[in-house]
Parts: structure tokens; C-alpha cells; sequence
């Protein structure tokens, strides 16, 4: 409490005039040199000590720094362009679809010409009676035994191999001989052999080639000219597009060193290069279409009757897209 009989200048700011008492609260040094004594009010104090100056100092480095920051942030996100990278992957989608749809298309004439090629070797082999394998020698009794075994023909010879026809009794030197005259004739059969694709009576090997051959005759002559530009795009844009990946997104081109930047940056001109072009061409277009063509698969294929009706129709065609797919050794000797 205050002295009531106080000049007014020494009163407490809350004195009462009414009851003549007033009061007042500070805080008192408790230890040190100056325990016991009144700490000073704030308006005695500095108004601004050291703390409030280095707060003051760190506000305007934040400041600073924000805009610093967003400044450098700015310049780094220079040429980004997600839909560009975006159309671009596209374009390399449909580009690279085609090429593969193509040599899809030409390994299955490769597949079943090859099965039916087999096929007819087999026939011709299965034809050989071992007894033919030994022209130079006496039919020897193991020869015999071997086909009362069962391998009564060079196929048969060839399947067992040395170790089956041991098995079945024969000795290891007339076994050898066997086989390898059995490989020998195989590969003369088929050096020398001609097939000839008969639609009227086929099995199934000749169907699967006719079908396949068909898939691509009616994918038309350019489809293999629109693979061949899809094959070359795609591996340019595969190749733009690993160097334009950080101009994908904001977050990737943040991660990316100075260097990527400016090769991102130069890749996306470059991307739109190439899809301009693209476009002035009408590649798009032709690769769908092209990939739709390719994959077409006909109602009958198992029985293959529109195939064998066209193949009937332009057997010349069948024969000569033959002869370009399958390896020229191999083409058909006679049309």
C-alpha cells in the first residue's frame, strides 16, 4: 500500500482520492548485487534491447532469402513442359507399337514356314529305312536288333540320337555312323527341298502360314515402309526423351544440376521438332492404323478359308511376300 499523505506526483497510478490509498507492482531482484532493490519499470528500459534487434535482423534475412529463393526457384523451373514430354511419350507409344506389330506379323511366317519346312523333312526322313544309313557297309545284326527295336527309319534314327540307339542295342561306332548319316541326309533334304502350299487339302502348318501371310498382304504394301519410320522415330524419341525427362515436372527439374536443365531444356525444343514433323507427315495416323491392320485376326482362322481362297486368288503375291520375310536360302524354289 502507499502513503496516503504523499504529494500527488509520488502517488501510485491506481490511488484512490476517495480513500487516499493507492497501488502499484514491480518485481524485486531476489540475488546478486542489487537484491532487495526495485527492478526498473519498461519505461525506464530501452525500448528496443539486443534481443528485439536480432530479431528484427532475422526477419529481414528471411525476407531475403524468401525472395532469393523463389528468384533462384523461378530460374530453375525455366522450361518445364509436361504436356510436350507427355504428347511426345505418346508419339512414342505408337511408333514403337508398330514397329513391334510388325516384326510380330513376320515372325509368325517365319515360325510357321519354318514348322511346315520341318514337317515335310520329316515326311521325307520318315520315308529312309535305316538299313539306306549304312550304303558302304553290311546291314550288321545290331541294325537289325535297332529296328526290331522300333527305329526302322533315318527320323526315327534322329530321335533316339547315339545315346537311344545304344539303348536299343546298338553298338557305339555303328550308332554314330547312324546319326550322322541320318543329320547329313536331313540336311541335304533340306537344302534341296521345294515346298509347295496346297489350300485345298492343308494341315494345319500350311493354315497358320496362310493366315499369316494374309495378316500382312492386308496390312498393304507401305506397311512395311510406316514400320520401318516407326522403328526410326521411336528410337530418336527414345532417346530425346531420357535427355527431356527432367522437363517433365517441376519436382524433377528442381532435383536436376545446371547441366540437365539446359540439356532438358534444348531436348524439349527438339521433341517438338520431331513431333511436327510427324504430324506434317501423317505418321500418327498411319502407325494406328497400320498396328490395326496387323493385328487383325479372321473369323476362320483355325480353318483358314478366306485365306486359302486368297491365297488361291494371288498365289504369285503369297509367294513372293514369302520369299521377302523368310530367309532367301529358303524361299520357295517354284511359284
Amino acid at each position: 500500500m502507499i502513503d496516503p499523505d504523499r504529494d500527488a506526483l509520488l502517488k501510485a497510478p491506481n490511488y484512490d482520492e476517495d480513500t487516499g490509498y493507492g497501488w502499484d507492482s514491480g518485481f524485486m531482484f531476489t540475488e546478486g548485487r542489487h537484491k532487495g532493490d526495485l527492478e526498473p519499470s519498461l519505461e525506464e528500459k530501452e525500448p528496443y534491447g539486443l534481443s528485439d534487434a536480432l530479431v528484427l535482423i532475422g526477419l529481414a534475412l528471411i525476407a531475403v532469402g524468401l525472395i532469393g529463393g523463389k528468384t533462384r526457384a523461378s530460374i530453375r523451373l525455366t522450361g518445364v513442359r509436361p504436356k510436350t514430354v507427355a504428347r511426345a511419350r505418346k508419339l512414342y507409344e505408337i511408333a514403337d507399337q508398330v514397329a513391334r506389330d510388325h516384326a510380330r506379323a513376320r515372325d509368325a511366317v517365319r515360325v510357321t514356314w519354318n514348322a511346315l519346312r520341318r514337317e515335310q523333312i520329316d515326311a521325307k526322313l520318315s520315308a529312309v529305312p535305316v538299313a539306306r544309313l549304312f550304303k558302304e557297309a553290311p546291314v550288321s545284326q545290331a541294325v537289325q536288333d535297332v529296328q526290331a527295336a522300333g527305329a526302322r527309319t533315318a527320323r526315327d534314327v534322329l530321335d533316339a540320337g547315339v545315346p537311344g540307339l545304344e539303348h536299343m542295342g546298338m553298338d557305339r561306332s555303328s550308332a554314330e555312323h547312324a546319326h550322322t548319316a541320318a543329320r547329313l541326309l536331313a540336311d541335304d533334304i533340306g537344302a534341296t527341298l521345294s515346298v509347295r502350299v496346297d489350300p485345298v487339302a492343308p494341315g494345319p502348318h500350311t493354315v497358320a502360314l496362310l493366315v499369316a501371310l494374309q495378316a500382312l498382304l492386308e496390312a498393304g504394301a507401305e506397311a512395311h515402309q510406316t514400320a520401318r519410320a516407326g522403328e526410326e522415330l521411336a528410337g530418336e524419341l527414345e532417346r530425346v526423351l531420357t535427355e527431356a525427362e527432367p522437363a517433365s515436372g517441376y519436382l524433377s527439374m528442381l532435383r536436376a544440376g545446371r547441366e540437365q536443365r539446359e540439356t532438358a531444356r534444348s531436348a524439349v525444343t527438339e521433341l517438338r521438332s520431331l513431333m511436327a514433323i510427324a504430324e506434317q507427315e501423317g505418321h500418327p495416323a498411319r502407325f494406328t492404323q497400320t498396328s490395326v491392320d496387323l493385328l487383325r485376326v479372321p473369323d476362320d482362322r483355325n480353318l483358314g478359308l478366306s485365306a486359302r481362297a486368297d491365297f488361291e486368288s494371288r498365289t504369285s503375291q503369297y509367294y513372293g511376300l514369302l520369299a521377302q520375310v523368310v530367309d532367301p536360302e529358303d524361299a520357295l524354289a517354284g511359284h
